[in-house]
């Protein structure tokens, strides 16, 4: 890397695409582009805001906001000026958000609109640190320390440009540019310490590994609290691609389609609901449309085996599947724009059959790992070199091994710098080598395609000695289009249970067609002909496994876990120690007989 800092890097983009687009986000229902010069010029408002709020080198800035514009121009603002920038969770509640702005040491906070001020508002007796609350959107209400965002701009005029340049040229590698906290599945969340060099590294060592074109723009939905987001929005920077942010989780469909992208980054859950959604309506629509579908899916398949192994198409398989692509395919791609080149999953396991069927409809997901810790990046496939149920080789200066019990380990300019406040932590995931245990357990092929089978803590021993990866299980199970979550339980006992979270469209979808009657979710969740039909499923999806592995017993929940109820984190990751308590006397009763 020959960039200092993260400052100099973007200093030197916005030098060399003045008048290029950079950014573009929804206001008053129309798309606003802003320049990289617009954006240099917004952020460096903010730098001098900043400074003039006494902000010091070193100094830790919060962010509690969804995905906008304003996050990024903040977090190259904050960064700029040698400060760390804090991400905050948007659907975190008051307490955890007292926790991290206690954490990290926070004297300012930035808060999307009042909805995210009263959280602050509510623990602000806890929060003996905070001096400036700035809120976004709107004008505050309840709290003292609180301006609006204009009234923070105003106070750049007082900050000369040469002491903002003084500022920034003092930045190194070695600064903290972030305290990213986990969001954890276990315990309170650590904060991950990751430098310029750290973000330096990884948006480079990523970059190179995809596709990229400066003509390239990118629809951004992640939240940047997650640093997965952050990358995706430092390695957009250094090729010169375009972000647009979504208006909403609830808006993608129609953002995609606005934006039209040529990639966008994900976490599984996106692919497996549109996956699901596409083929059970092919399935329920049945007759001539179901038949031109799965015409069309065989050819995409062969297509797709034949190219994994860069093997020639036959003509007469070539014209299969341009008949394919124009009845079914183009209709695919164009619900995500139309100019898909390629798209990145990431943050959690991605299902086999979902990457496989993708592939065939001219939609690569390219599966990649990244876990806080080693700033959301290590491994990811390449478009010309993708293999399915991995997460493919590691990127440019990145080192894997596996150790002795199978656990992943890297070694890389992308190994944070520490947790903060944590040296005990830190000394047990970091080796004096430099290698950093990542709690996963895996293997790598002879080509270094690494593919991961469990999480190290969660293998489950059952009674007669057997090792089970549940995460395998559970893939399998919820890939019914009936079942959304799934989490498996046995450890020490002599066989899987698992307890089950039904997709509820689907599910009110088929009671119809069956002709159930029902009051209520409630009352239908409970019918004997739904349990029949997830044991049925269950059994049918048993039938991949080893006998050890199927599950015997299951409980219907009457509900999807929640970030809301504790059982899941913000990155929709299910907290499976939570979840296993919460219906732990249930759980035990299945093996009393």
């Amino acid at each position: 890397m020959t960039e200092k800092s993260i400052y100099q890097l973007f200093k030197t983009i916005c030098d060399s695409h003045p008048d290029k687009l950079a950014y573009k986000f929804k206001s008053g229902g129309e798309w606003v582009e802003k320049s990289w010069r617009q954006t240099e010029n917004n952020c460096k408002q903010i730098s001098k805001a900043l400074l003039a709020l006494g902000t010091e080198h070193g100094d830790k800035v919060d962010i509690l906001s969804n995905t906008r514009y304003e996050w990024v121009a903040l977090d190259f603002g904050i960064v700029s000026i040698g400060a760390a920038t804090v991400g905050i969770y948007a659907s975190n509640l008051p307490e955890d958000c007292a926790y991290i702005v206690n954490h990290s040491d926070a004297k300012i906070i930035f808060v999307e609109n009042q909805e995210q001020l009263q959280k602050i508002i509510e623990v602000k007796s806890q929060l003996e640190n905070l001096s400036h609350v700035i809120v976004i959107d709107g004008d505050p209400q309840g709290l003292d320390i609180a301006m609006n965002w204009d009234d923070f701009l105003a106070k750049a005029d007082s900050v000369s440009d040469d002491d903002f340049v003084k500022r920034a040229e003092a930045v190194k590698q070695a600064d903290l540019a972030g305290l990213v906290y986990t969001s954890g599945t276990t315990g309170v969340p650590k904060g991950v310490m990751l430098s310029n060099g750290n973000l330096l590294f990884s948006s480079k060592s990523s970059g190179e590994c995809l596709p990229l074109e400066t003509t390239h723009t990118t629809l951004l939905f992640l939240p940047l609290a997650h640093v997965f987001a952050r990358l995706v929005v430092h390695f957009c920077m250094r090729g010169g691609c375009a972000v647009a942010f979504a208006e909403g989780m609830d808006k993608i469909v129609d953002n995609l389609k606005e934006i039209r992208p040529h990639f966008f980054a994900s976490v599984p859950r996106i692919f497996e609901k549109v996956y699901e959604k596409i083929t059970t309506g092919a399935q329920d629509a049945g007759g001539l449309k179901l038949k031109i579908f799965n015409f069309a899916l065989s050819a995409g398949y062969a297509v797709s085996e034949l190219q994994q192994h860069k093997k020639p198409i036959p003509a007469g398989l070539g014209f299969k599947h341009k008949i394919a692509d124009k009845l079914v395919f183009s209709k695919i791609q164009a619900a995500l724009g139309g100019r898909i080149v390629f798209t990145i999953s990431g943050a959690a396991p991605l299902n086999v059959a979902v990457a496989k069927f993708f592939h065939a409809c001219g939609v690569p997901i390219l599966e990649g790992l990244g876990m806080t810790e080693n700033t959301s990046f290590t491994n990811v496939n390449r478009i010309d070199n993708n293999r399915f149920g991995t997460v493919g080789q590691p990127g440019p200066g990145i080192e894997q091994k596996i150790a002795a019990d199978g656990e992943v380990l890297f070694r890389g300019a992308n190994v944070m710098l520490g947790y903060y406040k944590n040296p005990e932590a830190t000394a047990e995931t970091i080796d004096k080598d430099g290698w950093l245990y990542t709690g996963d357990v895996g293997e790598i092929d002879d080509d270094g395609f690494l593919k991961i089978t469990d999480r190290k803590k969660d293998l489950i021993i059952t009674a007669g000695g057997k090792n089970i990866a549940p995460q395998r299980v559970e893939k399998m199970i919820s890939s019914s289009r009936y079942i959304s979550q799934v989490v498996a339980y046995g450890d020490k006992k002599k066989f899987l249970s698992a307890l089950i979270a039904l997709d509820q469209e689907q599910i009110e979808a088929w009671a119809t067609a069956q002709g159930i009657e029902y009051s209520s979710w409630d009352e239908l969740v409970k019918n004997d002909r739904v349990a029949e039909l997830i044991d049925n499923e269950v059994t049918k999806q048993n039938n991949q496994l080893a006998s050890f592995e199927s599950i015997k017993k299951t409980i219907i929940l009457p509900r999807e876990f929640t970030i809301e109820s504790g059982e899941l984190t913000p990155s929709m990751k299910i907290k499976r120690k939570v979840v296993v308590e919460n219906y732990k006397k249930e759980l035990e009763a299945l093996y009393t007989d």
